[in-house]
């Protein structure tokens, strides 16, 4: 069960690997470790989203081969930009110059124990907490929000609750989806709202916060803005996993 009372202190992490099934158990074991985590399927990918200004990570985790940008060149990108902490993992032993460019380094296969120890260290080592305020929006799920309504209905109605919030998200998503490649700007400001709505409502402080930037980035003078709800629509579709993973780690079925 998530830890919710430790999790201000943590880092958000970055994880960016192109193995679907590796990078979703790292993901799973994080999130339920309490961590606030997006994914990336490539190296180019995550220099995206790190350039948006939408995504602060504390820890950048990247597998040291993948297609496309990778090794010495990923990194170089990596820290232009972002000063967050960065660990390779690699299946076999990768140069011996990305390891030393990197602030650590795992081999896999690792166990879950090992993962998380690795942040351990992390956090020990920077003392996040004296030196990084948490963010509210990098709360998957409000932690007094969660226990009132643990305290108002069963476990079992509080779990269908963020299952309808989830399911709610996947089909705003796809309504986004069309609104970008049509360039409706009016229905992303509206959708955005309902987003930012119903998930504050619940707690959803992550999903939350991306259905305001929606709302919101409307009202930009015309030019990136479809770009901008683009960018936000990929953490989204994170923060909607993070929702699932809660659910799974919070209310095992």
């Amino acid at each position: 069960m998530l830890n919710f009372g430790d999790r201000e202190s943590l880092p958000t992490v970055l994880l960016i690997d192109d193995d679907m099934v590796s990078r979703e158990v790292m993901a799973t074991v994080l999130t339920m470790s309490g961590y606030a985590v997006h994914t990336s399927t490539d190296g180019g990918a995550a220099v995206q989203l790190l350039a948006t200004g939408n995504c602060a990570p504390g820890v950048i985790l990247m597998d040291a081969q993948m297609p496309g940008l990778s090794g010495i060149p990923l990194v170089e990108q990596l820290r232009a930009n972002s000063n967050a902490g960065l660990y390779a993992m690699s299946g076999s032993n990768p140069a011996i110059e990305v390891i030393e460019a990197c602030d650590g380094f795992l081999l896999k296969p690792f166990t879950p124990d090992a993962l998380t120890r690795l942040l351990e260290d992390h956090v020990n080592k920077v003392k996040i907490p004296a030196q990084r305020a948490p963010q509210a929006a990098e709360l998957v799920v409000n932690p007094e929000t969660l226990a009132q309504l643990r305290g108002l209905m069963p476990e079992a109605s509080v779990r269908q609750i963020y299952s309808a919030i989830v399911a709610d998200l996947l089909k705003r998503i796809a309504a986004i989806e069309i609104a970008i490649a049509s360039g409706d700007s009016v229905e992303i400001r509206r959708i955005g709202h309902a987003i930012k709505g119903g998930c504050s409502m619940a707690g959803a402080m992550q999903a939350a916060s991306l259905g305001e930037q929606l709302e919101k980035g409307v009202h930009e003078s015309e030019g990136n803005q479809l770009d901008n709800s683009s960018s936000v629509l990929i953490d989204l579709r994170t923060a909607a996993a993070n929702l699932e993973r809660m659910l799974e780690a919070e209310f095992p079925a």
